[in-house]
């Protein structure tokens, strides 16, 4: 069986305070992304993972998709599978790849082996692996907060813009990213200002990570201020970076960002 695995984007991302178990509480929009990857479960002999497309660091053998299988194997003793993985979503991208990733996997081995979970319980399953993987169960724009696996629904949508965007030949290490970055409240929630007309998010919605990300990586920093000059009527990192997007009120080509970056249009 074949699942398509989607990223996400962050429309803005606060660090509002440091938790005792070692994370950060923040608050950030999810908002889905259509670059896809390709994950298929077939029956085999031993569990093992198969990864094609664009390398992903370590060992297949450590993959977070073998981490939701095996949780899964174990509580409803499921055959053994062979889990093969077509990586198109960029890895170090502040795009949930791998999260999303586990998280398609989780919903395809429910259906494949019909457990009947619901929503809740896959997301339950999901979030033991990651914070933003719950996420993707629903795979629906959500105001997250907490560790950004708890969630609330949102009413909005970005259809009838056009997105762009830019992924350098850089990696942000998520620890790397949060180890130099501030904390603090926020005076007003991204949960109200999403609601502000597109073209005032320039001014309101922020990504915390940027100042710290940019100091080290002032080709993201380029990136961002090429899109604003091509006309782009918001533009923010993703997560951690090192993604830039940018939101068009029409279709754009921009060859100069991509001699050096690889840069998707109308995702």
């Amino acid at each position: 069986m074949l699942t398509f695995a989607n990223a996400k984007i962050n429309l803005g991302l606060n660090l509002v305070g440091k938790r005792s178990d070692g994370y950060h509480n923040i608050e950030t929009i999810f908002y889905p992304l259509q670059i896809r990857d390709v994950l298929e479960l077939v029956d085999a002999e031993e569990v093992s993972c198969v990864t094609k497309g664009i390398a992903i660091p370590g060992d297949d053998q450590d993959n977070i998709c073998l981490q939701a299988f095996r949780q899964l194997q174990g509580d409803f003793n499921l055959p053994n599978q062979q889990i093969i993985l077509l990586k198109n979503i960029p890895v170090g991208a502040g795009l949930g790849g791998g999260s999303a990733d586990a998280a398609f996997l989780i919903k395809l081995i429910n259906e494949k082996f019909n457990l009947g979970l619901t929503i809740p319980q896959l997301q339950n399953y999901a979030r033991a692996l990651g914070a933003d993987c719950a996420f993707f169960i629903k795979n629906e724009p959500v105001y997250a907060f907490d560790k950004g696996d708890q969630f609330e629904d949102l009413k909005i949508t970005l259809s009838g813009y056009y997105m762009v965007l830019v992924k350098p030949l850089v990696h942000v290490s998520t620890a790397e990213a949060y180890s130099a970055v501030s904390v603090k409240q926020p005076v007003t929630s991204l949960k109200k200002l999403i609601h502000l007309p597109l073209k005032e998010w320039k001014t309101a919605i922020f990504n915390d990570f940027e100042p710290s990300v940019f100091i080290k990586y002032p080709q993201i920093d380029e990136i961002k201020t090429k899109l604003y000059a091509a006309g782009a009527t918001f533009a923010l990192m993703s997560g951690s970076g090192s993604s830039v997007f940018g939101v068009f009120e029409q279709p754009v080509h921009l060859p100069d960002l991509e001699k050096e970056n690889l840069v998707f249009y109308g995702v």
